[in-house]
């Protein structure tokens, strides 16, 4: 069998460029943007429950998580101290899990606290159809019973499913079901930003 070989030219890769940013649509948020836009959620975090009594962090896989992990480490810089920080995993509580043609990835769920009487502060980076948020809600209810749960999203892009909303938003962008909105991370996508992209 005979090798076919390929020369990847200028003119080839500008194609594939060009093909790929045809794809962007606009960018929603960039690193000093998601920057401000923290501080300014834990501001309101700070305003809204009076201080951190009884505050508690749950993030939800993957980059609600790193999420919380921020916002935390803005919080301690005004209050001196971090608050209690979970991690949760939802996929055993989706709705669409029988309907799936693959198993989930069901990753590890590291709350080692009480959540029981404590105000909870759920992160997730993208509020859409309400679904994953309903997943964590079942799950919080099975560790216990928070006096209040709080949600936090980076952006909410309209869509909604069910009847969920959130307390804190960074940013409010509606978009069509062909646009999918990708938030990218430093911590696991080594840089931050906020984009749209057609499917």
């Amino acid at each position: 069998m005979s090798k076919v070989k390929i020369r990847i030219t200028p003119k080839i890769i500008q194609e594939v460029k060009k093909q790929i940013m045809s794809k962007i649509k606009t960018q929603i948020m960039d690193q000093e943007k998601i920057k401000r836009t923290l501080s300014r959620i834990a501001q309101e975090i700070l305003e809204k429950n009076k201080g951190i009594k009884d505050l508690i962090f749950i993030g939800i896989r993957t980059r609600g998580v790193f999420l919380a992990k921020r916002l935390n480490k803005i919080i301690k810089k005004v209050e001196g101290e971090e608050l209690p920080l979970g991690i949760l995993d939802i996929n055993l509580y989706r709705d669409d899990i029988a309907l799936l043609s693959h198993q989930p990835i069901v990753r590890k769920t590291e709350i080692p606290f009480d959540i029981t009487e404590k105000k909870i502060l759920l992160v997730d980076d993208v509020l859409f159809t309400g679904r994953t948020v309903r997943a964590a809600l079942d799950a919080l209810i099975d560790l216990g019973r928070p006096k209040v749960i709080q949600l936090i999203v980076l952006l909410d892009r309209g869509g909604r499913e069910l009847p969920i909303r959130a307390d804190y938003i960074g940013e409010i962008v509606p978009t069509s079901k062909n646009e999918l909105v990708e938030v990218k991370l430093k911590e696991i996508d080594n840089l931050d930003e906020v984009i749209i992209v057609k499917k």
